[in-house]
């Protein structure tokens, strides 16, 4: 009995009981327009005038449904009521094409259709179903006209044949609300389950987020796994000359306050964005990230000595690009400092003009294979993927002179952007 009588049949018939009861209000007009049409007629005892009424109420209930937020409120009542399988999901939020609409308008049609005959038919039957087995114990209730069974069956054996008459209507009824339950949990997913709009739309919310996420890793990859690895090469350096050099110790530490106190903000600048993101996204065009005018305070304290030649006029670069430009300088010393030690050096040539931004760096090849540190090894990708969103070109490895180059490009625009 418990397909008939279970919980999940329970929650079933009370979805469909929910749809019959909203389906009284366009009832209700249904009886009207057909008493206008019909006025010699009682629409409330006539079955040809309620049957007329009911398919009245129908097209209202779907015309109805064609609004947006029809969708969430039927999807979350199947979700509660319907027990359906969890690989199934319904579609999140209003419907807002056509195609999420007509559908959803089927389905509230479905639902009120179904409700509105299972509905007048529980109100019906629960009550004579129960009259007739309480009938061989009442005399009240036998002598009622409503109850009084029909001639051929009023004899001896009425007192047996109502309580199962009465039984065996609750159990047709239950039958036909699990039936009427069963097509609906079956239909919801396929007429309130996503359309090929809204998995799409998900799609590019998530590719979205993602491109988010990527982008902010690769800031704080850049500015605070730069900070670390000098801080953490300047330090061993200070450590080993500690009582035989006490100058070079001070420059150190001079150079690691520098380098923390500025990596510090860039962090506070970056957790900002990720603050702001939770209201307003991320702005990758926000003014918190350092550019190409701030290189002198980096090229400063990164931990090697650099000599850096500087063409053209880098103030003349959008500010989208030139920050892109200083995130692959930082992490082109953050990869030489790493892979060469604190007694390792860097060339670095920028070139800025109307043709974008040129940006070349040679260092030494180092005498040994660095470390490889877990998770690691995410940085001349990252340079990659930064020069790949502006439309520019990123190359890197040994160099017929005997050091390590990398090489690279960036347009003076942003893909999309040139004629704004």
């Amino acid at each position: 009995m418990s397909p008939l009588f279970g919980r999940r049949a329970g929650l079933r018939w009370l979805h469909l009981l929910l749809g019959g009861a909203l389906l009284m209000p366009y009832f209700l007009v249904g009886t009207v327009i057909v008493g206008l049409y019909r006025p010699d007629t009682d629409v409330f005892t006539s079955p040809t005038a309620q049957l007329t009424a009911f398919a009245c109420a129908l097209p209202m209930a779907a015309v109805t449904a064609l609004l947006p937020l029809a969708r969430p409120l039927s999807a979350s009542a199947a979700r509660a009521l319907c027990g359906l399988p969890p690989d199934r999901p319904l579609a999140e939020g209003p419907a807002r094409t056509g195609q999420a609409r007509i559908r959803s308008a089927a389905w509230f049609t479905l639902h009120l259709g179904l409700g509105g005959i299972l509905g007048g038919a529980t109100l019906a039957l629960v009550p004579f179903a129960g009259g007739l087995m309480v009938l061989p114990f009442f005399t009240a209730v036998r002598d009622s006209p409503v109850f009084r069974l029909p001639a051929a069956l009023d004899g001896p054996w009425a007192p047996v044949l109502a309580p199962v008459a009465g039984l065996a209507m609750l159990l047709a009824l239950a039958g036909c609300a699990t039936a009427a339950g069963a097509v609906l949990a079956r239909r919801a997913p396929v007429l309130l389950g996503p359309t090929p709009d809204d998995r799409l739309a998900a799609a590019e919310r998530r590719a979205a987020d993602l491109a988010v996420r990527n982008r902010l890793a690769r800031e704080l990859h850049d500015s605070v796994g730069h900070a670390l690895s000098a801080v953490t090469l300047q330090a061993g350096a200070a450590r080993r000359v500690l009582d035989s050099d006490p100058a070079f110790v001070r420059e150190a530490l001079t150079a690691i306050e520098a380098t923390t106190r500025r990596t510090v903000g860039e962090l506070d600048a970056v957790l900002g964005l990720l603050r702001e993101g939770e209201d307003q996204g991320y702005d990758e065009d926000g003014p918190h990230r350092p550019t190409l005018d701030a290189l002198d305070g980096l090229l400063a304290h990164c931990g090697i000595p650099v000599v850096c030649v500087k063409r053209g006029d880098p103030g003349s670069i959008p500010p989208a690009v030139s920050r892109e430009a200083y995130r692959i300088v930082q992490e082109g010393l953050s990869n030489a400092l790493r892979h060469g030690g604190s007694g390792t050096r860097a060339d670095l040539r920028i070139t800025a003009d109307a043709g974008g931004v040129e940006i070349t760096m040679d260092s030494p090849l180092p005498g040994r294979r660095a470390v490889t540190r877990p998770g690691g090894g995410r940085g001349l990708r990252g340079i990659a993927e930064r020069a790949a969103l502006l439309g520019g070109t990123a190359d890197w490895g040994p160099d017929a002179d005997g050091v390590w180059r990398l090489a690279v490009r960036l347009p003076p625009h942003r893909p999309g952007q040139e004629h704004r």
